[in-house]
């Protein structure tokens, strides 16, 4: 489950995704994009935030998923994934991650994938009551092994691939495969 505060992040998540995707090879030539949705994912141990970010493009024929993980502490030798830092208003100084270099993202997503799992169930505390909020990209694995890949700009199913993939309104498409070994 993720427990979700409300909460300011300075800078925001997207300000830390607009620097950062254009220093990205694989982003070259992507139109402007503004943010469509996202998901989150379970660390089994409860330390490391995981969210799939979407962004799509105007006229929606361009969607981008950016996986990030959120950590209290710097990840050891992950400073090329580093987005940078945000100061969360409940958890303090947070370390934003492009999640293809954290160990936990990738762990997790092979066996969201492996075991047809689904996003984690996000919630709010109001009042002293947990409040459910419904994901805006849902996702579903599809069974299978092998390595994650993140697929950064959106497309089809690949036929007999293990994939994560999503849905949202309007649309849907493949955000991760497992490459097999």
């Amino acid at each position: 489950m993720a427990h979700l505060h409300r909460a300011t992040l300075a800078p925001s998540k997207p300000e830390l995704v607009a620097a950062w995707l254009p220093t990205q090879a694989w982003a070259a030539g992507l139109p402007a994009l503004r943010p469509l949705g996202g998901y989150r994912l379970d660390d089994p141990d409860g330390e490391v935030g995981m969210e799939g970010v979407l962004l799509r493009s105007a006229d929606g024929t361009v969607v981008v998923h950016v996986p990030l993980t959120y950590r209290g502490a710097p990840l050891d030798g992950a400073e090329e994934h580093l987005l940078g830092t945000t100061e969360h208003s409940v958890l303090g100084t947070r370390w934003v991650y492009d999640a293809t270099g954290d160990p936990v993202w990738n762990a997790t997503l092979a066996r969201t994938v492996a075991e047809r799992g689904t996003g984690a169930e996000e919630w709010f505390e109001v009042d002293g009551e947990r409040v459910v909020r419904e994901p805006s990209v849902r996702v579903a694995g599809s069974g299978g092994v092998g390595e994650p890949v993140v697929v950064h700009v959106v497309g089809a199913p690949v036929d007999g691939e293990p994939a994560l993939t999503g849905s949202w309104d309007g649309g849907s498409g493949v955000l991760a495969v497992l490459a097999r070994p």
